[in-house]
């Protein structure tokens, strides 16, 4: 799971939503925070970031059901794409299961080509491997760092 916010509270919203993933979770690891520039639309705050790895037993539906009911209790309003938010929720994979639909894609279709999303995801799995590209996070990470190098400050502050 990958979490970001960079409107209101920002540590409140990534705290918040990391606790209500919890209580959804038998099993949850989380990494540090993440400070990072903003990507596509450049103009707005900074995000904090951070990713979790957790084990359910719910299915992929159920949970992203859950996931756009974290967002609305945190108040996340879609104005467009990339947009400031509140926080964003993101399921980035699910075991090795590939599904493509209107409503779920997973592997999340962009998170091996953000170094705000690597970062932290190496950092708690680096030997996680993408179902579909047969990389491992490592792997993934080495490949955006040789195109685009992004500034990113990791806290020492670990929610969970």
């Amino acid at each position: 799971m990958g979490l970001g916010s960079n409107i209101g509270d920002r540590l409140g919203n990534i705290t918040n939503a990391t606790l209500m993933l919890q209580k959804l979770a038998h099993t949850f690891t989380s990494s540090r925070l993440y400070e990072t520039t903003p990507y596509g639309f450049s103009k707005q705050p900074a995000f904090l970031n951070s990713v979790c790895k957790l084990s359910t037993e719910l299915t992929p539906w159920i949970f992203l059901h859950h996931v756009k009911e974290i967002e609305k209790n945190l108040q996340r309003h879609r104005v467009f794409t990339n947009s400031p938010r509140t926080i964003d929720v993101d399921i980035l994979m699910w075991g090795d299961i590939v599904l493509e639909s209107q409503l779920l894609t997973i592997p999340h279709p962009r998170f091996h080509e953000r170094m705000f999303v690597l970062d932290p995801l190496f950092e708690i799995s680096p030997t996680l491997v993408h179902p579909l590209l047969n990389l491992t996070v490592g792997e993934m990470r080495q490949v955006v760092q040789k195109k685009e190098p992004l500034e990113i400050q990791a806290s020492s502050l670990r929610l969970f």
